[in-house]
């Protein structure tokens, strides 16, 4: 009797084990081969002035992800479907951190990107730390990003300080080349923490670089007047005006620059709006011969770039930008890092992303190796410099600079044309 009793209560327990086993199973990381889909939340301007290079960024993203499922999805994760929930920042910081939180807490999703302007990734890419969830960052440049010891937050994208490296570089070579000396430099800029950050990075940059800054004008961000700001510029005379702007911005300086005759050696945009697809139905002729910096150009001899950028003009009517390149690639580098994870569990994710090294696939485009350094940061995001010019009559980004990059046949126009009249 006591032998029976014990024998019942011994097959309990071992019921209670496995039960208590698949439950366990069931829970914890959310790894295993019946995920359906995989959840990722973008946060990205989808209304207000910045809308433009939001849609674009949703498009390239979209575009990214149709190709990753048709090619059978998250094969570790058992073909799981990436499916994108987008959230509209309307370019406002306390936005982006309350969609952020709704993201994460309510959508549940396996990690976050975004967010276009540096000052919304900024406090969203806090939210993810602080629940310990991925952000991959593709476009905002803004250096304290990545300097703040966060383990979640990864950029695909440069710093702001690199582009702002290179311009002083480029200034310099040119200055040499067509025996121009450049003494005096304006810098013009929106006064979020992205064109300060320009700032900081000028500050150190040009001094070395043996030019003075004669004007350091900051001005907030979707003015309707900058005439004032034009007239600074044009009574100090700088030999480069130097600028940091979202597109209304951009293009109400270039109109107001033109208007005013100002006509400096050259003038140097920092991406943002001067990349913006709506800059130049916003401008017209008054941009030709502007300089600006970025990541990717369209005439750039990087592989894959011809077909992709190709794919996404027959499906959207109009071509890639570096903004676009950098949102589609970061995608894939998403896909990897899942691959490699084989799960959504974020500290799992976590350790995939910073264990990315990708030398092939359509990456390719943006950079030859994609591997991020302690702090998230993306060690090696190629930089190239373009100049607006009319080609067959139509305004082109065509990219002059560095050599290895210069579209065949194009030759700069330095200095500004009327410049020293």
């Amino acid at each position: 009797m006591l032998r029976r009793r014990n024998t019942k209560v011994i097959g309990l327990l071992v019921v209670m084990v496995m039960l208590f086993s698949l439950v366990a199973g069931c829970g914890g990381d959310k790894n295993t081969s019946d995920v359906a889909e995989i959840k990722i939340g973008n946060i990205i301007p989808l209304s207000g002035s910045a809308a433009p290079l939001g849609k674009i960024g949703q498009e390239a993203r979209n575009m990214a992800v149709e190709e990753i499922n048709a090619a059978g999805g998250i094969e570790s994760m058992g073909g799981a479907k990436i499916k994108m929930i987008y959230a509209d920042s309307k370019g406002d910081p306390a936005v982006g951190v309350s969609e952020a939180e709704r993201l994460i807490t309510h959508e549940e999703v396996a990690l976050l990107t975004g967010t276009y302007q540096s000052g919304v990734a900024m406090p969203s890419t806090e939210v993810a730390e602080r629940y310990g969830v991925p952000f991959v960052v593709p476009v905002p440049s803004e250096d304290m990003i990545t300097e703040r010891g966060f383990k979640n937050v990864f950029r695909v994208a440069e710093k702001t300080s690199w582009r702002n490296r290179d311009q002083v570089t480029f200034i310099q070579e040119m200055a040499a080349k067509f025996d121009t000396p450049v003494k005096t430099i304006a810098l013009i800029y929106e006064n979020t923490s992205w064109g300060q950050g320009a700032v900081r990075a000028w500050e150190q940059y040009i001094p070395e670089a043996g030019m003075e800054i004669v004007l350091k004008e900051p001005y907030p961000s979707n003015s309707s007047d900058l005439t004032p700001v034009v007239l600074k510029a044009k009574n100090l005379n700088p030999d480069i005006i130097m600028m940091v702007s979202y597109v209304s911005d951009a293009a109400l300086l270039t109109n107001t620059f033109a208007e005013h005759n100002v006509v400096p050696k050259a003038f140097i945009g920092t991406s943002g709006g001067f990349a913006d697809p709506a800059y130049f139905d916003l401008t017209g002729d008054k941009c030709e011969y502007y300089f600006d910096i970025s990541t990717w150009e369209p005439d750039v001899n990087r592989p894959y770039s011809e077909e992709v950028n190709k794919a996404f003009e027959e499906k959207y009517g109009y071509a890639m930008n570096a903004e676009a390149v950098k949102a589609y690639a970061s995608m894939y580098i998403i896909k990897d890092a899942l691959e490699r994870a084989g799960s959504t569990d974020p500290e799992a994710l976590r350790k995939a992303f910073s264990e990315t090294n990708i030398t092939e696939g359509p990456t390719q485009m943006y950079a030859s190796e994609i591997v991020f350094d302690e702090t998230g940061q993306m060690v090696n995001a190629p930089l190239v410099i373009s100049q607006n010019r009319k080609v067959d009559g139509k305004m082109e980004r065509v990219s002059v600079w560095p050599e290895a990059e210069a579209r065949p046949g194009m030759e700069i126009v330095w200095p500004y044309p009327g410049a020293g009249n």
